[in-house]
């Protein structure tokens, strides 16, 4: 049996574990009487948030920057030509944006035919479930939204611009916002293939360190099997399976729906057509990527992994996905545009809004806008929401939906945000696939 197979069964293993662990943990927790087996329960889940979230993610994440400074000059200097290189922008910045809008329409039309905001607004309690949700973490997440919604959509579109143009690369970098690294890396190759042989140096220096990047990466994917484990111990340990289970549960199950149809049917056929490849077997190839996505919940603690798994299993050119998946992974968020709409639209339903085709076509034009804008920023999709909601109260001339609605959705966020972070990961992946033929062509 190869490595590669054997990985990837040791992570899988670690998937099942962890949840099966998690939902162990949460019952002893929150069902016994006990005060020490509370105690227990907050030791064991600090524990896996350690190994999980410090350890595993910790070691990604140190990756991301260096990886994507030297991905993208090595992918802009292989390409040479500024005319075919505006082109593969051009194409990769259409990609991203048709995707996302179609995933805004599925989870559209999903959540007004199953309607799961009905069975909450015939709950007379829905302001009293609202109060009780009013934890810290709530409260600076509509701040922080609230701050962005009073300059509307543009908002947004400031904050995606601040984060492409930093004042101070090294800060920027510092900080770990990788849309500044990705321009100014774009910057700097453009400027390199004007040397001539003089840049030929810089060329094979960053070719070498994003050599020496790949196989750290490697080294790291061998920790994966414990840090899947650990993080869906620590995710289900803290909100257990039961969410799946009432008006939440319909919600959930909904927003799932969407993403898979979108995941499983859309974005296959988009690549079948336009890439001309199986897509199901290109899934296959990249299931690491998947599977890392599904349990860091980060597009960005991911994106060494698709770039290593796309390059060396999945026959993407190591220049086209060194330029499409770091870019792909701050601004193509089909799964949170999907969940945004959704979500909009459900929190409407709970406080008994009917929105019309009019406010609808709002929610999906501001939810695409906002998920490109939310590139870096903790909570993005959260946050972001607060804008989506806000330009649909715009719309009624009225504060229909309050925005501290949020915390109705709030306790599941992180179950939704796992499949939603899969779906922006596959989307990557998909376009990378599509836009390598398209370079090649």
């Amino acid at each position: 049996m190869s490595r590669d197979w054997i990985l990837t069964i040791l992570i899988m293993l670690g998937l099942v574990a962890g949840i099966v662990v998690g939902e162990m943990l949460y019952d002893a927790g929150y069902n016994a009487n006990d005060p020490s087996s509370v105690h227990a329960h907050a030791g064991a889940l600090g524990i896996f948030e350690f190994v999980g979230v410090s350890v595993f993610m910790g070691l990604l994440k140190m990756l991301i920057i260096p990886l994507v400074a030297s991905s993208v000059i090595v992918g802009v200097t292989s390409v040479g030509d500024f005319s075919r290189l505006g082109r593969i922008g051009a194409a990769t910045l259409f990609y991203y944006f048709a995707t996302m809008m179609i995933a805004v329409i599925i989870g559209l039309v999903i959540v007004t035919t199953i309607r799961p905001g009905d069975e909450l607004a015939k709950t007379a309690n829905v302001a009293q479930l609202m109060q009780e949700q009013q934890t810290d973490s709530l409260r600076e997440i509509t701040d922080r939204g609230e701050v962005m919604a009073e300059a509307g959509i543009m908002a947004a579109v400031r904050n995606l611009v601040g984060q492409m143009i930093p004042t101070n690369i090294v800060e920027a970098m510092a900080k770990g916002q990788p849309l500044g690294v990705i321009c100014f890396s774009i910057f700097f190759a453009v400027i390199v293939t004007t040397l001539g042989d003089k840049g030929k140096i810089i060329v094979e220096f960053f070719s070498a360190v994003f050599e020496v990047l790949m196989r750290m990466v490697v080294a790291v994917m061998w920790l994966a099997p414990v840090g899947v484990f650990a993080l869906l111990a620590w995710t289900i340990g803290r909100i257990g399976l039961a969410v799946f289970v009432g008006p939440a549960g319909k919600f959930i199950i909904g927003s799932l729906l969407g993403i898979g149809i979108h995941a499983l049917i859309v974005l296959p056929l988009i690549l079948w057509i336009f890439g001309r490849t199986n897509p199901f077997r290109f899934m296959f190839q990249i299931r690491q990527a998947l599977l890392t996505a599904l349990a860091t919940d980060s597009s960005s603690a991911t994106l060494p992994v698709t770039i290593e798994c796309t390059t060396e299993y999945g026959g993407v050119g190591k220049e086209t996905a060194g330029f499409v998946l770091p870019l792909g992974s701050t601004i193509n968020m089909d799964g949170t545009a999907l969940y945004e709409a959704v979500a909009a639209v459900f929190l409407a339903q709970a406080f008994g809004v009917e929105l019309s085709m009019t406010q609808l076509i709002i929610v999906a034009v501001t939810a695409t806008l906002a998920a490109v804008g939310a590139a870096g920023i903790p909570s993005a999709g959260l946050v972001t929401l607060v804008i989506v909601i806000d330009s649909v109260n715009g719309s009624l001339g009225t504060t229909a939906i309050p925005v501290a609605g949020i915390g109705l959705i709030l306790g599941f966020d992180r179950i939704i945000d796992m499949f939603r972070t899969v779906a922006n990961v596959w989307g990557d992946a998909v376009g990378a696939k599509i836009i390598d033929r398209l370079a090649k062509d």
